[in-house]
């Protein structure tokens, strides 16, 4: 009995000596990899609106001038381009563009994506000695604008022309012919209907010719070469004058319209910005005639019909 008791009570000793087996844990779970996400796609633009992009950057573009870009309130570039069809690939003639406010828009947004034309007056075309020096020295400055920055606007294309025979290029070899504020300009050398002419001429069939010019008052019943002389000109006679040369009137647009210019200034649209002359000018009085602004323009678009009759010259 006692062995049998003593035989039991080691085997419960060396059974508490026996080690502890550690539970069990599961296998450990490697994550699934994370799947990078595709990148999103940038948008692809249309051609209109990769050139409207274009045409914002050049706008806002370091080479214009504060005094220029302040004056797109007035101007309306994009919105008068935009109105006329400017767009990619087109052949453009900008007539007389003096001292390049719009060769820094149109240069280089045409730049790699169209033509610029800039058609400037032969200074030995015109027989007054003022003139000749004028435009001999406008020339001089615009052509020394372009040379002086390859970059925006080495492709440009310049062309003197003679206003009371102008030739703008090959007959039908634009798409787009645009004048601001000019066409005042030329009634003194009676060079009015040579000029619609000229645009008739250069422009292929389709094409497009877009003027902004002065407004006259309606029933102004000055003689034309009187009032030309305050820059302001009748939006009638620009329409009769187009549509002999052969044009159709498309379309109208106040873009540049200024209900608060009154056309009666005593230095007609000098009186007002940018010009602001102030001959005969109260000092008092000045204040109004910037507040006004610049003057009231029409903003006509003319195209030359597919099936382009002869014109019926002057």
């Amino acid at each position: 009995m006692r062995k049998s008791l003593l035989f039991a009570s080691l085997t419960l000793i060396l059974a508490a000596c026996q080690p502890t087996e550690a539970p069990k844990t599961a296998d450990p779970v490697t994550p699934a990899p994370t799947a990078t996400p595709e990148p999103t796609p940038a948008p692809v633009l249309s051609a209109a609106d990769a050139f409207a992009s274009k045409l914002d950057g050049v706008l806002a573009g370091s080479h214009r001038s504060d005094a220029n870009k302040a004056r797109d309130g007035f101007r309306h570039p994009k919105e008068s381009l935009s109105f006329f069809g400017l767009a990619p690939g087109l052949t453009v003639v900008e007539i007389t563009p003096g001292g390049g406010w719009y060769t820094e828009v149109l240069a280089p947004v045409l730049s790699g994506d169209g033509t610029y034309v800039a058609a400037i007056i032969d200074p030995t075309s015109v027989t007054s000695e003022g003139a000749r020096d004028y435009y001999t020295k406008s020339n001089q400055g615009f052509r020394e604008k372009i040379a002086a920055d390859a970059a925006l606007y080495g492709a440009t294309q310049v062309v003197e022309f003679k206003p009371s025979a102008p030739v703008f290029g090959a007959d039908g070899s634009a798409d787009l012919v645009v004048t601001f504020r000019n066409v005042h300009n030329w009634v003194g050398s009676d060079s009015v209907q040579p000029m619609f002419d000229g645009f008739f001429k250069v422009l292929k069939p389709g094409g497009v010719l877009g003027v902004v010019e002065h407004r006259a008052k309606e029933g102004d019943t000055r003689d034309i070469k009187e009032l030309a002389k305050t820059g302001y000109f009748p939006e009638a006679l620009v329409i009769e004058h187009a549509q002999k040369a052969g044009f159709e009137l498309a379309d109208k647009s106040d873009i540049n319209a200024n209900a608060a210019d009154t056309k009666d200034h005593p230095n007609g649209v000098w009186s007002l910005p940018p010009g602001s002359r102030t001959d005969g000018i109260a000092e008092a009085d000045q204040a109004k005639y910037k507040a006004i602004g610049e003057s009231d323009r029409m903003t006509l678009k003319f195209v030359k019909p597919a099936a382009a009759p002869a014109p019926t010259g002057s």
